[in-house]
């Protein structure tokens, strides 16, 4: 017989906000400076049942899945801001199709239409700083990146960040050892 105690949490510790890492597989140096992340809003959709008394709302069959956002430092030689910039110009070449190529090309010449995507990994940290979980990002891209402004009026030197959106076809969370929780 299952004791009341049975269905605690063992773990009373609350989780920080401030323990996480995020990586962008194909893009690290985005990855290091970044300091804001978030797991998406989930969505269920709803189908409607007629009644002849009322309307019910029905679990439906499509899930809708919010925009990744991350937050980062841009560093002095704008590196990091420029690789998001060169992804999204790149997917929308907005002055010549040489651009989409040379996204989408490797060393080889070789032809990879799936380097337009990266996968992304939010690693979730305990008060200690170890692995509690893991999202996984599949197939992330970028579809906007907001601007720099330059204020010479400014009095304290206020480092820039920058905010990324990104859309993508689903995110797991895993445990530490990358199975599913």
């Amino acid at each position: 017989m299952a004791s009341a105690f049975d269905s605690q949490i063992t773990n009373r510790n609350f989780l920080s906000p401030i323990g996480f890492k995020f990586n962008i597989a194909n893009y690290p140096k985005v990855s290091f400076f970044c300091n804001a992340s978030k797991i998406p809003e989930l969505v269920l959709g709803t189908a409607n049942q007629p009644t002849y008394l009322k309307d019910l709302d029905v679990p439906g069959d499509k899930i809708i899945y919010g925009d990744l956002i991350i937050r980062f430092f841009v560093d002095e030689n704008l590196e990091n801001y420029m690789a998001i910039h060169n992804w999204i110009v790149g997917l929308g070449y907005p002055e010549t199709t040489q651009q989409f190529k040379d996204l989408t090309t490797n060393d080889d010449e070789l032809r990879d239409l799936n380097k337009q995507f990266s996968d992304a990994t939010l690693t979730i940290l305990n008060s200690n700083y170890r692995t509690v979980s893991k999202v996984k990002f599949k197939d992330i891209f970028p579809v906007s990146l907001t601007s720099l402004e330059f204020d010479t009026t400014l009095n304290d030197i206020q480092y820039f960040t920058a905010e990324a959106s990104f859309k993508y076809t689903v995110y797991n969370i895993l445990d530490a050892d990358g199975n599913s929780l």
